[in-house]
């Protein structure tokens, strides 16, 4: 008989029918492929909301009279609302399920987004960049509760990574949609774009995603339960610095994110939608590392496949930055290995996250949040620095190379990964002292 975790410390009770959650095993092939593309398309809400402005960026430092550091910071904003969202939405969804703070946060990000396309000035767009990040947050956060709720250890990390192969298509698209929409209209109509998108979002969240959250599970001690959960996931020291290696990694690509555009179409001079597409290789060099991950999981550890992506990525950002640095081998110099940085991220995203949530299952949405925060927190301090290097490939790279290189010295001096104890191959949650 499937399990499910009971409303005592430790205790299993049958798995219900009807509204109950249903556990992973449970679930055939369709109902896995659907929970992929639902969990996917939650995930993708942010990339998308980062990215497909990404080639306006130019033309809204035209036309909003401004300076390119200045439009970076609508970018930062984004960033700022996705970290600190995460930081209220996932004790809601801890204490509230997962679904009444998932639709309320869409609908918030929708509404900014209409926002967007009326804003007058750069103050006003910067504002309402954050109220779409904190929108967005909701759908992150309960995004990865939902896979712990269902998954752990190996489970969730290759879950995890078919979730990337979905979110995938957000990076890939979003540059190379909003180039074809600036083809036809401005960058206030990228903004109605995501508007739309996000209304198809919510209807599709509101159909086809039950609640993962029992009653039963759910916690109801307040404020004070909040600040002491907050205060044992940061007293867990591996997890600490799982969360920082995971949002060191998402700072170079961040760096990459807010910087490319700058680097390809003016020092490079590619045109808006040719940018697009090579972004988007870069995207597919990403998703495609993710989905290897999962065939690299039946052979090695996530431990030993996050150590070892790591410190390939910190060798190909050095030599980034060392041909950025001297201009050897052009645009293709730059492209090269940037690609295999991201190629190396694609590897290590899944699995630090699968590490750090395996760890405290008993507050998953909390859990969620602050590696969420330290993810989305950490790349809103790489964006604008790279502004502050310059907008040139130099500074792009130095950000990048930096932030592989700090990954690297977190994992072995915090982590310790030979001390990471070897994580469950349950495709179900288990329950374990504590939760």
């Amino acid at each position: 008989m499937t399990m499910t975790q009971g409303p005592e410390r430790g205790q299993t009770v049958p798995a219900r029918s009807g509204r109950a959650p249903m556990a992973g095993e449970d679930m055939t092939t369709r109902e896995r492929v659907r929970l992929v593309l639902v969990l996917g398309f939650l995930i993708a809400i942010g990339p998308l909301t980062i990215d497909m402005y990404l080639p306006a960026l130019p033309s809204i430092t035209e036309d909003l009279m401004t300076t390119e550091a200045a439009v970076q910071l609508t970018l930062t904003g984004t960033l700022a609302g996705l970290a600190l969202g995460q930081l209220f939405l996932g004790p809601l969804a801890d204490a509230f399920g997962r679904r009444r703070p998932l639709l309320a946060g869409v609908a918030v990000h929708i509404l900014a987004s209409i926002g967007c396309v009326i804003a007058p000035n750069l103050a006003t767009l910067g504002t309402l960049r954050v109220l779409q990040g904190l929108g967005a947050a909701a759908a992150t956060v309960v995004a990865m509760a939902v896979v712990r709720d269902l998954f752990s250890g190996l489970a969730a990390a290759k879950l995890l990574s078919r979730l990337m192969l979905v979110m995938g298509a957000a990076p890939i698209l979003a540059p190379t949609l909003g180039g074809l929409v600036l083809g036809v209209t401005s960058w206030r109509g990228v903004f109605v774009v995501l508007a739309v998108l996000g209304m198809a979002i919510l209807t599709v969240v509101a159909l086809l995603l039950p609640e993962t959250l029992p009653v039963a599970r759910r916690r109801t001690g307040g404020v004070l339960d909040t600040v002491r959960d907050y205060g044992r996931l940061l007293t867990d020291r591996t997890y600490v610095g799982l969360i920082l290696v995971a949002g060191l990694a998402m700072a170079g690509m961040f760096a990459y994110v807010s910087g490319s555009s700058f680097v390809f179409q003016e020092q490079y001079g590619l045109s808006e939608q040719q940018f697009g597409f090579v972004f988007g290789a870069g995207a597919i060099g990403l998703v495609a590392a993710t989905q290897f991950n999962v065939r690299l999981l039946s052979r090695w550890s996530p431990s030993q496949i996050l150590t070892t992506a790591l410190g390939c990525g910190a060798v190909a950002g050095l030599v980034l930055l060392l041909l950025a640095a001297t201009g050897f081998g052009g645009m293709f110099g730059i492209l090269v290995p940037l690609w295999l940085v991201l190629a190396s991220a694609g590897l290590a995203l899944p699995n630090a996250p699968a590490l750090a949530l395996s760890r405290h299952g008993e507050a998953a949405g909390t859990a969620a949040a602050l590696l969420g925060a330290v993810q989305f927190g950490v790349g809103a301090l790489a964006a604008p620095l790279v502004g502050i290097l310059g907008a040139g490939a130099i500074g792009m790279a130095l950000t990048i190379a930096g932030g592989m290189v700090a990954a690297n010295v977190v994992l072995w001096l915090v982590v310790q990964p030979w001390r990471l104890r070897k994580e469950p191959t349950a495709h179900t949650v288990t329950a374990r002292p504590g939760e």
